[in-house]
């Protein structure tokens, strides 16, 4: 496939790196209840990027390559591994880093060590407000875009009482706080208060009792990965869909889809960056990634590969590896890849703003191929996805 004019990037000397080459860091979670949707998968899409950065620039050919590194969901061994990788293995970057706790974890050993990193898969806005810093970028998405998105989505079609539950977590607390303010900023209200839930965990029938007891019009859950899936399977179980009480989806990813089967989720409402089939330039470097790995990407994936690229790429046009070159590289870009359209970087708070797609789960009689999940139902413009800044509490 040829590349397009939007991968390139000015030429320069790996003589102008600092040890001769760029190492890039994915920091994820290889073992545990995002590995689906994150993981190898994660890695493959970062070494991609570094085989099409080094094809288009051949100054770099060889000289960059891509660790990965599992994190196990804990914030702890999150900051362990990312000062392990930047002080003994040389990395130059850090990518990915699913779940909040561990992001917020290494991005602050990655401030200290004046190292860039990118977020793609932990959702937390406070990366990008009271804990943001010069170095990490947050890209893809973010607990703001997805209450926005499908808070408002859901309560403006008639979903306007909301029972909620979160994982107890930095991602959960906050998902859960979002969420709560976009339903009651569109005219709804909360049938009872939200509950948080333990994560990771396998049985939420106590809180789907409650929402059968309060009938709230949609039981919205904010958990992810495989406990989203357990709580779909036991609101199925429990026939809250045949009650008239709808499922309100904080965050969803294709895996989670794939594990139950369409129909389990068919209706729900989503709000996703990106998804494989959205059109021609989506489906051309999906079918790479699934020749490559095996499966067709999540959105997660795709956000590692367009994320791992940027920093590349800003490397070429700083002509240094310097992360302060870098930096300065990356802050205000604007760009458009086949995973982030009309995207900018914006310098305040290193929020990567972008379109993102609210989108309804297909029953499975309504796919015209495999993995045809979603029907998109609008686009919000990157400008009106995510916080404005008027609202943010970033001081770098």
């Amino acid at each position: 496939m040829a590349l397009t004019a939007l991968l390139l990037a000015p030429a320069a000397s790996a003589q102008s790196l600092s040890d001769g080459s760029i190492r890039v860091g994915v920091l994820t979670d290889l073992s545990g209840v995002y590995s689906e949707l994150s993981g190898q998968g994660s890695v493959k899409a970062a070494q991609m990027a570094a085989e099409d950065f080094m094809k288009a620039n051949r100054a770099y050919a060889g000289k960059v390559s891509v660790i990965g590194v599992d994190h196990q969901n804990k914030a702890d061994v999150a900051g362990n591994k990312a000062a392990e990788m930047i002080d003994r293995q040389n990395v130059d970057m850090l990518v990915d880093m699913p779940t909040s706790s561990a992001a917020l974890a290494a991005t602050e050993v990655a401030r200290q060590k004046k190292t860039v990193a990118m977020v793609v898969t932990g959702a937390t806005t406070a990366l990008t407000n009271e804990k943001c810093n010069k170095y990490t970028f947050h890209y893809a998405y973010d607990n703001y875009m997805l209450a926005n998105g499908t808070g408002t989505a859901v309560t403006k079609r008639g979903g306007n009482s909301w029972y909620i539950i979160y994982p107890n977590y930095a991602f959960g607390q906050d998902l859960n706080r979002q969420m709560v303010s976009a339903v009651q900023e569109n005219g709804g209200k909360l049938a009872a208060p939200s509950d948080a839930t333990p994560f990771p965990n396998t049985d939420f029938s106590s809180y789907l009792l409650k929402a059968q007891s309060v009938r709230p019009r949609i039981f919205g859950t904010m958990q992810a990965g495989n406990d989203l899936v357990n709580v779909v399977k036991q609101y199925n179980e429990f026939g809250l869909k045949k009650q008239g009480i709808g499922l309100g989806i904080g965050l969803l990813f294709e895996t989670d889809v794939a594990a139950l089967g369409q129909d389990a989720f068919a209706g729900a409402i989503a709000t996703v960056p990106w998804f494989w089939n959205f059109d021609a330039r989506s489906r051309q470097w999906a079918g790479r990634f699934e020749k490559a790995f095996g499966k067709k990407p999540t959105w997660a994936q795709a956000g590692v590969y367009s994320a791992t690229l940027q920093y590349l790429n800003a490397v070429a046009r700083a002509k240094s590896d310097n992360s302060d070159a870098v930096v300065r590289a990356l802050e205000g870009h604007s760009f458009d890849d086949f995973f982030a359209r009309n995207a900018t970087i914006r310098p305040q708070d290193h929020r990567v703003i972008l379109d993102v797609q609210v989108v309804q789960v297909k029953g499975k009689s309504e796919s015209k191929e495999a993995g045809d999940i979603y029907r998109r139902l609008n686009t919000i413009p990157a400008a009106k996805a995510f916080m404005p800044l008027s609202e943010n509490k970033c001081r770098m």
